[in-house]
């Protein structure tokens, strides 16, 4: 490790992808990613140039930041998100590294939280933060979750805690985190856990652990061909979309149901020819919290769809259960495969 001033200083990279934390506003009052993750760093008050290693002067912390993209998460493909998986395992093929900060925009965070915390076997702590508010707002927010990102990485506490949100003082663990709010400073939340912690005066307070991780060895390049769509039920839904999305390649689908997860006859049926057809369907619902369960039958409902071939998936939402589906499709390929390793990652 590098030392400042006799201290030995712990090292941590920041990769940055874009997002609100990188935006100023243009000239039609617009927010757009501009600044690179060494400008933020800078702002930030961590004094990190891009590619130089550089300490902050209160904790003994070497903060190495490189760009590797500079892009609203919204516009984010899965290509996007193989490449910060496989940037984050660079970062930490260097032992001399304590952990990694990803800034990121919170559209599309949870996603690649997942995805990372699915993808990397290591105890160093990888960080995902960002901002609500862009870098030129007066009470930009992004600053001090930058210096909340770079502190948890830096802690020792913080291994074998997996990848972790943090954002607004808050800790979170990778899986379940969900973004609750549009544009409030408290944007991320764990709706059926609660976070692991905070940060209190840049140390980082435990408050519980996260539920067991799973590591899967999926390669990165089958991400992206691993098509899967999300489809909501709503009253009178019927299967076009489901069908629709199978004719178009998809090798699986996330049913977004109603209450516990039901749905009609009608999305039973396209579900029964989706499984025969070799597509995975994951079954979440769109009430905030509590788990999937099949719960109802008769006319629809969630025992109807599990009897179909759905495959329920706890408490993970749409984004993040469709992250699964393609994480598992990319590592085992076969559908009954996948239909039988989804209850291992749920925790």
């Amino acid at each position: 490790m590098s030392t400042a001033g006799g201290v030995t200083a712990r090292r941590v990279v920041v990769l940055g992808t874009g997002g609100t934390i990188a935006s100023r506003l243009d000239e039609h009052g617009a927010a757009q990613p501009v600044d690179s993750v060494g400008a933020l760093v800078h702002g930030a008050g961590v004094d990190a140039v891009d590619g130089v290693d550089s300490v902050d002067g209160q904790g003994g912390v070497v903060v190495i930041a490189r760009d590797l993209f500079i892009k609203d998460s919204s516009a984010l493909t899965t290509a996007d998100q193989a490449v910060i998986v496989r940037e984050v395992r660079a970062a930490l093929a260097d032992p001399t590294v304590a952990g990694v900060v990803v800034t990121h925009g919170t559209d599309t965070a949870e996603e690649t939280a997942y995805l990372l915390d699915l993808l990397y076997d290591d105890d160093r702590p990888v960080v995902l933060t960002g901002a609500q508010r862009p870098a030129d707002a007066p009470d930009a927010d992004g600053p001090r979750n930058l210096r909340d990102a770079v502190q948890v990485a830096a802690d020792p506490t913080a291994r074998g805690l997996g990848v972790l949100v943090v954002f607004d003082g808050l800790v979170l663990a990778a899986r379940g985190t969900r973004k609750v709010h549009t544009h409030d400073a408290a944007a991320f939340a764990q709706p059926d856990g609660g976070p692991l912690g905070r940060v209190v005066e840049g140390r980082l307070v435990l408050d519980g652990l996260p539920a067991h991780r799973e590591h899967l060895d999926a390669d990165l390049a089958g991400l992206e061909p691993a098509r899967v769509d999300i489809a909501a039920v709503y009253p009178g839904v019927d299967g076009t979309a489901l069908r629709a999305f199978a004719a178009a390649g998809a090798r699986g689908v996330v049913l977004v149901a109603t209450g516990a997860g039901n749905a009609n006859p009608a999305i039973v049926a396209a579900v029964a020819d989706l499984a025969r057809q070799g597509v995975v369907v994951g079954l979440t619902t769109r009430v905030d919290t509590g788990p999937v369960a099949g719960i109802y039958g008769g006319g629809g409902g969630g025992a109807d769809l599990v009897a179909a071939g759905a495959v329920p998936l706890g408490t993970l939402r749409a984004g993040q259960g469709r992250i699964l589906l393609v994480a598992l499709l990319a590592a085992f390929g076969d559908a009954d495969r996948v239909r039988a390793e989804i209850p291992t990652y749920l925790g």
